[in-house]
């Protein structure tokens, strides 16, 4: 992506990320400790974050920049809850829930 691809779609990633969490713009805003208009500023496309306030951002979402700017993991935090109960399973448990995904996988 070039320095504009990248300026339309990081308001966009927040977006995405926001809905999937649950989180209204306001209240996401208010937890991050800014004013009320904060993220819906940003995914207007008015106002860009800071790259402390990014940080800010991905701590929010329980993210790492890397993930955020992970484009083909549209669903960072959801991938990251899946492989900590993941670690939970015995190997056999493991193996049917990857042939499982392959199946789904396959089937698109």
């Amino acid at each position: 992506m070039d320095y504009q691809e990248y300026l339309d779609w990081i308001p966009s990633r927040i977006t995405q990320l926001r809905v999937q969490k649950g989180v209204s713009a306001r209240d996401m805003s208010l937890s991050l400790g800014q004013c009320d208009s904060y993220i819906n500023r940003i995914e207007n496309r008015r106002a860009m974050p800071s790259m402390a306030g990014l940080i800010y951002i991905c701590e929010y979402f329980r993210i790492t920049p890397q993930e955020f700017f992970n484009v083909d993991a549209p669903a960072p935090q959801k991938s990251k809850e899946l492989l900590g109960e993941l670690q939970k399973l015995t190997a056999a448990q493991v193996d049917h829930i990857v042939a499982l995904v392959h199946d789904i996988t396959e089937k698109k």
